[in-house]
C-alpha cells in the first residue's frame, strides 16, 4: 500500500455520503488521520441513520464463550451462508478485523450486555453453531451508531469534519474519469449545491425499499448508488436481496413500511404452525401434540437458527400450503412459552424486553401471554456497487462501503454480520485502502467547482427535477412505488421463475412509462418539497428494478436468497450451478433504454470446500 504522510493528508479533501454504521466511522476515522472530510446525510442528524434499526447484534470472532469459534470459522460461516457467491479475500479480512471493531466500540462506551463477572456477553444467531454475537438488548444498532456518532461529533467540534445535513445527493461529478465531487439538493431550501473532493465515499445503504413494504425506513433508497452506476460504476448482483423471516405481518392495506422483530428472538422463541390446515384457534388453545415445529423437524442440526433465506422460504411454504395463522393466513407463530417456563419472565424481559414492548404496541398483544405472529419481509440487499479489494468502484476515486457495496455477503447475509461489515469498512478498511489511491493526488491541489464538469452535472440534475415537476399528472409518486413493490414482491421476491420474471419485466416497463406520463409532483424545486424527493428516488427505483429482474433472469440457478423454482433439489432446497454461475454479476450501464452489459468476476475458493449448503 502506498501511504500519505501526516503532513500531506491535510492537503486532501474527502467526501463521505451517508452517516450510518459505515459512513460515520469512515468520516470520523479519516478526519482523525488528518484528512479534510465533508460528510452528507438526508436526515436532520447523523444519528437518525437507518443503522439504528439493527436490533439483534454484531458478530465478532472473540470466542469469549469458548465454544469453538475462530476467525476462520466466522469467515467460513459467512462464505457458506452466502452460498459461495462472495469473494474469499474480502470476507476473510472482515472476519479478521471484527475483533478490533468490538474493542473500538467498547472503548467508545457502547453498552454491550455483560456476564455476571463483567465480561462481554454473546448470543447465537441464525446460520451458525457458536455464540459470537455481541448485543445491547434489542437496540444494538442504535447503541453502535451512537458510538460512531460521538466520534464523528468530536471531529466536527475540532473542525476536521464539516457536516451537511438534509442533503440529497443527485449526481457524482467525474473529471478525467475520476470522482471529484457531488451535486446535492438542500432539502430545506431546494437549492442545488456543488461540492468537490479528491475522493468520494458512498455509504448510502441498500435498496430494500424497492419492495415498498420492507423493514427499512421509508426514505432508505438506492438512488445514490444508482447515480454512480449511470456514471460508470458497475452494479453487482442486484437480484440478491434478503427477505427477513421475523417481521410483524402486514396488518392492512394502508401501511407504508413493516416492522422487524430481531432474529435474536429465534434463540429462545420456537417457530411453529398447526398440524391441521386452516386452524384459526388462538395459539395458546392449540395443544402441544397438534403443533408442527417445522424448522426443528426439517433442520435438526440448526433448528430455529437456520439462515434467514432458509427460514423465510420455509414460512412461505407452510403458509402457501394452508397452515398459516392469523386472519390472513400469512403468518406463523414465534412462541416463548417454553423459554418463559424454563428461564422465567425476568430473564426473558432482560434479553428482549424492548422488542416485546414494540410488538405489543403495534399489535395489542403481549408475547409474554400469546405467541408472536411473524412473516417474512424485504430487508437487506447483498447486491450493490461492485468494488475491488480496496473497496474502490470501477470509477477511480469513488469508493463504496457497508451495504452500498456487494462484497462480503454473497447471495445471503448471516444475521449480525451487517453491523460487522459496515463497521469494519468504516473504522479500519477504507481509511487504510484509500491512501493507495490518494498517494499520487497530493499535487492536484484544491478541486475547483466552477468547471464544465460541475456545470454539466448540475445541469443534468436540475433538468431531471424540472422534468418530474412538469409532468403534472394525476397520481402520486408513492402510489407508483406501492404498485411497483407489489409486482416485485410477487414475481421477484422469495421465489422466482422465468415466466414470472419476464412478466414482471413487462409490467415494470409499462408502469415506468405510466410514471413518466402521469406522476403528480406539486410545488417547485426551489423549496422544501418532499413529494419531489420521493419522485427522484422512485424514478431511480424503476430503473434499478429492471436491472434486478434482468440479473435474476440471467442467473439460471438457485443460490442463497435467489431462489429460482426451476432449480431446486428433491427436498426443495436451493440448487446451485457452480459450473456456470460461480461468478459475481457486474453490470455496466450502456445508456438510456439500452441493454446493460454483463461482466463476470470469476470466484475461486482456495480456503473453503465448496459443497451443497446443508443445515440438517
Amino acid at each position: 500500500m502506498n501511504l500519505v504522510s501526516p503532513a500531506n493528508k491535510k492537503k486532501l479533501d474527502i467526501i463521505v455520503v451517508g452517516t450510518g454504521i459505515a459512513g460515520a466511522p469512515a468520516a470520523a476515522s479519516l478526519a482523525q488521520l488528518g484528512y479534510n472530510v465533508k460528510v452528507f446525510c438526508y436526515q436532520d442528524s447523523s444519528r437518525r441513520a437507518h443503522s439504528v434499526a439493527a436490533q439483534g447484534g454484531i458478530n465478532a470472532a472473540k470466542n469469549y464463550p469458548n465454544d469453538g469459534d475462530s476467525i476462520y470459522r466466522l469467515f467460513y460461516d459467512m462464505i457458506k451462508g452466502g452460498d459461495y457467491r462472495a469473494r474469499e479475500s474480502n470476507v476473510y479480512r472482515a472476519a479478521e478485523v471484527s475483533n478490533e471493531v468490538i474493542d473500538q466500540l467498547t472503548a467508545q462506551g457502547v453498552p454491550f450486555a455483560r456476564e455476571y463477572g463483567g465480561t462481554l456477553s454473546n448470543r447465537s444467531f441464525g446460520g451458525v453453531q457458536v455464540s459470537r454475537t455481541f448485543y445491547a438488548r434489542g437496540q444494538t444498532g442504535q447503541q453502535v451508531l451512537l458510538g460512531s456518532y460521538s466520534a464523528l461529533k468530536r471531529m466536527i467540534s475540532e473542525g476536521k469534519v464539516k457536516m451537511y445535513a438534509r442533503r440529497q445527493m443527485l449526481e457524482i461529478v467525474t473529471v478525467d474519469g475520476h470522482a471529484r465531487g457531488i451535486i446535492t439538493r438542500n432539502l430545506v431550501t431546494g437549492e442545488t449545491e456543488r461540492h468537490s473532493a479528491h475522493a468520494v465515499i458512498l455509504a448510502t445503504g441498500g435498496y430494500g425499499t424497492i419492495y415498498y413494504l420492507s423493514t427499512l425506513a421509508i426514505n432508505s433508497n438506492g438512488s445514490a448508488a444508482w447515480s454512480a452506476y449511470k456514471k460508470g460504476a458497475f452494479f453487482a448482483n442486484p437480484s440478491f436481496i434478503q427477505i427477513h423471516p421475523t417481521c410483524i405481518p402486514q396488518l392492512n392495506d394502508y401501511q407504508s413500511k413493516l416492522t422487524l422483530m430481531s432474529e435474536s428472538l429465534r434463540n429462545d422463541g420456537r417457530i411453529w404452525v398447526p398440524k391441521e390446515k386452516d386452524d384459526k384457534r388462538p395459539g395458546n388453545d392449540i395443544p402441544e401434540d397438534e403443533r408442527d415445529y417445522y424448522l426443528e423437524r426439517r433442520y435438526p442440526a440448526f433448528g430455529n437458527l437456520v439462515p434467514r433465506d432458509v427460514a423465510s422460504r420455509a414460512a412461505k411454504e407452510r403458509c402457501d400450503a394452508g397452515y398459516g395463522v392469523g386472519d390472513t393466513g400469512q403468518a406463523v407463530f414465534l412462541d416463548f412459552k417454553h423459554a418463559l417456563e424454563k428461564q422465567g419472565k425476568d430473564v426473558i424481559e432482560d434479553k428482549y424486553g424492548n422488542l416485546f414492548e414494540m410488538y405489543e404496541t403495534i399489535t395489542g398483544e403481549s408475547p409474554y401471554i400469546r405467541p408472536m405472529r411473524i412473516y417474512p419481509a424485504g430487508h437487506y440487499t447483498m447486491g450493490g456497487l461492485w468494488v475491488d479489494y480496496e473497496l474502490q468502484t470501477t470509477i477511480p476515486g469513488l469508493f463504496a462501503i457497508g451495504e452500498a457495496n456487494f462484497s462480503d455477503h454473497g447471495a445471503n447475509r448471516l444475521g449480525a454480520s451487517s453491523l460487522m461489515q459496515g463497521a469494519t469498512d468504516g473504522y479500519f478498511i477504507v481509511p487504510n485502502t484509500i491512501s493507495n489511491y490518494l498517494s499520487d493526488k497530493i499535487r492536484t491541489g484544491k478541486v475547483a467547482t466552477d468547471t464544465k464538469e460541475f456545470d454539466e452535472a448540475e445541469k443534468e440534475a436540475k433538468e431531471r427535477l424540472e422534468k418530474l415537476l412538469n409532468i403534472n399528472g394525476t397520481q402520486t409518486a408513492s402510489s407508483f412505488h406501492k404498485r411497483l413493490g407489489k409486482i416485485l414482491w410477487d414475481y421477484a421476491g422469495m421465489a422466482r421463475n422465468e415466466e414470472g420474471l419476464k412478466k414482471a419485466l413487462a409490467m415494470v416497463n409499462d408502469l415506468k412509462n405510466e410514471f413518466w406520463k402521469d406522476v403528480k409532483v406539486p410545488g417547485t424545486s426551489g423549496e422544501f418539497n418532499q413529494e419531489l424527493e420521493k419522485a427522484v428516488r422512485i424514478a431511480s427505483t424503476f430503473e434499478l428494478s429492471q436491472l434486478l429482474i434482468k440479473d435474476a433472469l440471467s442467473r439460471k440457478e438457485s443460490c442463497g436468497a435467489h431462489y429460482r423454482e426451476e432449480y431446486v433439489t428433491e427436498d426443495g432446497e436451493a440448487k446451485r450451478n457452480d459450473g456456470e454461475y460461480m461468478y459475481v454479476s457486474a453490470w455496466e450501464y450502456q445508456g438510456e433504454d439500452k441493454e446493460p452489459k454483463l461482466h463476470k468476476e470469476e470466484l475461486k475458493f482456495e480456503f473453503v470446500e465448496v459443497k451443497q449448503r446443508s443445515y440438517k
